[in-house]
């Protein structure tokens, strides 16, 4: 769909969000490419209120034709709506449309945080990389205080599934790899062996249920010289163990620096003393050793449809192309990274 119809198309819906306002316009519609579960999309509302111009600047979710991931908007709509307010930093989320009539495909807008930076080249360029023990007690402080979060004081018990405490590990296995064997194209034996281990040795129960952001990395968070200032891309949020933010947080797929910090931040166990103190309680290594091996598999199930949506040609996306083949063989080396520490 062409942007002029994404100009033309959220006029019309804002006009109907806000009938009070007048001469609503829509401009400066720009693509903004790198993630793979939703089209996003930064733009420019115009409108006349009370006599004056008002002029906000927006962030646009629209569902794709194909997606690495498939999630539910409304999910990703309610995390921000419930994290608004709190510990944790957020865009505000602004209107959900589950409708295709105006845009094409369903969407919801929230708004635009400007000045700050989410690229990865950015935290190892020489005006980041010295404040890479700030960003990081920043970073895992913010997730830190989200395992403080009971999800009932939030509107999370009602709007995500609650598991059993004792169900956590074993639901995110079972969807992922159910997941893995719809997709696969080609066998995976290191992530198959993995699989079997983590049947083997399931982790201790959490203490309590949490928020689960569910893609806690670099990459997914905005920053500047004085920290990270909001967390982004909440379509994989759910409700379970709070560790497994944590495992994936530090999960060797995100060492992009190419060396061993968490991140391309700190060394993890640095991270994990960070997240420790934030959330009140000790991070039962057992337990996060089995998250940690977790995000392997979770990660190679979202590769492999990559490259499934990218071959099928429902997405040609460069990004699927990218994470099919190029991700998918790091992912297996991260993977038996991870394993080779419990020889």
């Amino acid at each position: 769909m062409a942007d002029n119809s994404i100009e033309t198309g959220l006029a019309r819906f804002v006009a109907a969000k806000l009938p009070e306002v007048s001469n609503v316009v829509v401009d400066e519609v720009d693509r903004i490419h790198g993630g793979a579960s939703r089209e996003t999309y930064r733009l420019r509302l115009q409108y006349d209120e009370e006599g004056q111009n008002r002029e906000r600047r927006l962030i646009l979710r629209r569902d794709p034709e194909g997606s690495l991931i498939e999630t539910e908007r409304s999910v990703e709509f309610a995390a921000y709506r419930a994290m608004f307010g709190t510990a944790i930093p957020v865009p505000e989320a602004l209107w959900l449309e589950e409708g295709d009539g105006w845009l094409g495909a369903p969407f919801f807008v929230m708004e635009e945080l400007r000045g700050y930076s989410s690229d990865l080249t950015d935290l190892v360029s020489p005006t980041y990389a010295p404040l890479a023990d700030k960003l990081a007690e920043s970073k895992w402080t913010i997730l830190g205080d989200l395992a403080r979060i009971d999800p009932a004081d939030v509107g999370l018990a009602e709007a995500f599934e609650v598991p059993e405490r004792e169900d956590c590990w074993r639901r995110e296995l079972d969807k992922w790899e159910n997941i893995l064997n719809e997709e696969e194209r080609t066998p995976q034996p290191v992530t198959r062996a993995a699989i079997r281990w983590l049947r083997r040795n399931p982790p201790p129960p959490p203490e309590r249920i949490g928020v689960v952001h569910g893609d806690y990395r670099s990459g997914n968070f905005l920053f500047d010289t004085d920290g990270v200032q909001a967390i982004l891309d909440w379509e994989m949020s759910h409700l379970g163990d709070p560790l497994e933010d944590l495992g994936w947080s530090i999960s060797p797929l995100w060492h992009f620096a190419k060396d061993d910090r968490a991140g391309g931040l700190v060394l993890p166990e640095q991270a994990i003393s960070i997240w420790e103190k934030a959330a009140g309680r000790e991070a039962d290594r057992d337990a996060l050793y089995w998250w940690q091996l977790f995000s392997c598999v979770k990660g190679q199930a979202i590769w492999v449809t990559a490259a499934r949506e990218y071959v099928e040609g429902s997405n040609k996306d460069v990004v699927m192309a990218l994470s099919a083949w190029s991700i998918a063989l790091s992912q297996d080396v991260g993977t038996l990274a991870v394993m080779e520490r419990r020889r």
